[in-house]
């Protein structure tokens, strides 16, 4: 199980009615509106790499 990075929903990777890839990372949603409004500006919802996130730390 993965979070839908738009609405926070837990969503099964396997049965998940959307999906896209943004920066080499697969992203999951619980439905194509989420999946919408993520491509639309996905830097607003696409997690930090472990890297970026820790850096300055």
């Amino acid at each position: 199980m993965t979070k839908d990075p738009v609405c926070g929903m837990e969503v099964d990777e396997k049965k998940a009615p959307a999906k896209t890839t943004h920066g080499g990372q697969t992203y999951y949603f619980c439905a194509e509106a989420c999946k919408t409004c993520f491509e639309k500006d996905p830097e607003r919802y696409a997690k930090p790499s472990k890297r970026e996130g820790r850096e300055g730390r």
